[in-house]
């Protein structure tokens, strides 16, 4: 019987090492490769073209919805299942958006993993959420594309990640930031934090082109102020 064959991303080693563990007593899968961020997920994906990857999205590096959006592009066979300590629809949507097949949470990983591996592999979706069946229906019905039908990650921010992410990439400090806007530096680290895991960017250089890409800044458009 021909295994699943499984590629683990994750950022802590002892994380990885139960999972393995884990998935390797199933007698239908094996692990075949692992990784410990973004960049290199996408590497080993592209070397051992896995049946399936299991992703967290909160890496070093690159995070985990631009990896699954890389992965998913280069190899349209490999199913991406995330796995994540988030809790909430909002992730949901943007591991969607980017290409996931299936969502589950940490706290769910001993029972529900497995049965998400065979589901995602078999085609299927699979969420474990503790949000209520309809929202989570919503979120798998409002998978957002532009107009080429790719993930469009830009409606997965709200009008005030936008503009920080403006901010940003038009070089304003957290500090310079928060003043701009009235807000605490915390909650602008925040905001920083939320953009990294929606768009898998941590860079100023990378959300600076993000930024350019989706019009948010360019010619014409000028910081804004207060909101």
């Amino acid at each position: 019987m021909e295994k699943i064959s499984i590629l683990l991303a994750d950022d802590h080693a002892v994380l990885r090492a139960g999972l393995r563990m884990l998935i390797n007593t199933q007698p239908d899968m094996v692990v075949i490769a692992e990784a410990a961020d973004g960049n290199e997920a996408v590497r080993r994906a592209t070397e051992t073209k896995p049946d399936v990857v299991v992703m967290d999205i909160t890496m070093p590096a690159m995070g985990g919805i631009q990896a699954i959006e890389q992965i998913r592009r280069a190899l349209p066979e490999t199913q991406v299942l995330v796995l994540t300590m988030h809790d909430d629809t909002g992730y949901l949507r943007s591991a969607l958006a980017a290409g996931a097949s299936g969502y589950v949470v940490k706290k769910s990983a001993d029972s529900e993993l497995i049965s998400a591996i065979n589901a995602v592999h078999r085609g299927q979706m699979f969420v474990d959420l503790a949000s209520s069946s309809q929202t989570i229906q919503d979120a798998l019905l409002n998978r957002p594309t532009n107009d080429q039908g790719r993930p469009d990650t830009k409606s997965l921010l709200s009008e005030r990640e936008k503009i920080v992410l403006i901010l940003v990439a038009q070089g304003f400090t957290n500090q310079q930031a928060a003043q701009r806007l009235c807000l605490s530096v915390k909650t602008i680290e925040t905001y920083r934090m939320r953009l990294a895991e929606k768009l898998g960017m941590r860079d100023r250089a990378e959300l600076t082109r993000y930024a350019l890409e989706i019009g948010l800044i360019g010619p014409g458009k000028f910081p804004p102020q207060e909101v």
